[in-house]
């Protein structure tokens, strides 16, 4: 055989596609990682190949027994290594194109970017073309294949999966295990395996220095938000009813109704041990504020602002000028004045400078002593 400097195999389809249990699909298996020990553990191997890679939209699968499969290094979207800016279009080569194509960068980076791979951030190449040759800031994977996957993995029945992927929607991140999925498109054994699934489709983004998911922009959120619609969940249905009445209560500044809606949000979503957690309330307002999500952008968290960091901030989306931006400011065991106050004093609102529309201030607090919210909304004049 000659000598190559590189072989190439993209075994990956025949290692995924299978029916647990299926007799003849292990035998399939079987006779590929034969072929593969014979490629790479034979006396001879070194002599004819310098380097080998395999390619697959998931890692290898996870065999039991030695295989010829257990000395590869692996390149995922958990861990990419030194390959994370070459996995999709990173940040300043989509200011490039932007620039190129005439497109606002912006918005392209809230549509387009949250692929968090170590400490790079990179952008879904097919999507990112799509905008830039036709202009259309919309969701470009409806077009693709893996759009069909996430709906049955989503409906799957492991408990905590629904509210895991209701979190993640409201623009919230969740703690997911990946070390147990076996890397295959039929073995899933808990919520853990399909979140993990989803972040090697691409649906979801990974943070490995907090072991936690989400879902890293528009494009996704709005894929996600049309699966789920299509699957009818109850407790969805529930929840943005309530969510929208809450977010009509804030825009006719309803403090009263407001309070009430976010108390009882709370005590539905929020588990006993986190209730009285300041972390919890903020992650519990996201949820809150779901049903904003049709009218507003994903509430953007810790904002650099004036002198100080806004909690949150929710912008609308360009088809709704007539709406306001909401500052969100959160207090813990002091009071809405308070929260009011230091929006001001700090001058949060400086960070809208860019932003022409009305903004409502809304300032929301929890006392852990008797367990009621409290909220005070002004509109804010520059």
């Amino acid at each position: 055989m000659n000598r190559y400097d590189v072989i190439r195999i993209d075994v990956q389809w025949c290692l995924t596609s299978v029916k647990s249990g299926d007799k003849t699909v292990s035998y399939i298996e079987k006779n590929v990682i034969e072929e593969l020990r014979e490629l790479f553990k034979g006396a001879n191997s070194t002599e004819f190949i310098h380097l080998a890679y395999l390619t697959g939209i998931l890692p290898i699968k996870k065999i039991r027994t030695q295989s010829a499969l257990n000395d590869f290094d692996e390149f995922t979207m958990l861990d990419a290594k030194i390959f994370a800016p070459y996995i999709g279009f990173t940040e300043e080569e989509v200011k490039s194109l932007c620039g190129r194509y005439g497109r606002d960068f912006e918005e392209t980076k809230r549509w387009y970017d949250g692929y968090l791979l170590g400490k790079e951030h990179v952008y879904n190449p097919k999507a990112v073309l799509g905008c830039m040759m036709w202009g259309e800031f919309r969701s470009y994977w409806s077009m693709t294949g893996t759009f069909e996957s996430i709906r049955p993995l989503i409906n799957m029945d492991f408990d905590g999966l629904r509210t895991a992927v209701i979190t993640m929607l409201a623009g919230e991140s969740v703690r997911v295990k990946t070390t147990s999925y076996q890397n295959d498109m039929v073995t899933f054994r808990n919520k853990d395996d399909v979140l993990t699934a989803l972040i090697h489709l691409g649906y979801f983004s990974y943070d490995s220095a907090h072991g936690t998911a989400f879902i890293p922009n528009e494009e996704i959120r709005c894929e996600m938000a049309e699966a789920i619609e299509e699957n009818k969940w109850n407790e969805l249905t529930a929840l943005q009813m309530k969510s929208e009445e809450l977010l009509d209560a804030t825009l006719e500044m309803d403090c009263a109704a407001v309070a009430d809606i976010i108390e009882e949000i709370h005590m539905g979503y929020a588990s006993n041990i986190q209730y009285n957690n300041e972390n919890s309330l903020s992650s519990v307002l996201s949820i809150a504020y779901l049903g904003a999500m049709k009218y507003y952008f994903k509430p953007v968290r810790e904002l650099p602002a004036g002198r100080g960091f806004a909690d949150m901030v929710f912008l609308p989306r360009k088809e709704y000028p007539e709406l306001p931006a909401l500052l969100v400011e959160l207090k813990w065991n002091k009071s809405a004045d308070a929260a009011i106050s230091q929006i001001k004093d700090r001058k949060y609102a400086a960070a809208l400078e860019r932003y022409t529309g009305e903004i409502l201030l809304v300032g929301i607090n929890y006392s852990k002593k008797d367990t009621r919210h409290q909220c005070l909304i002004e509109k804010y004049s520059i």
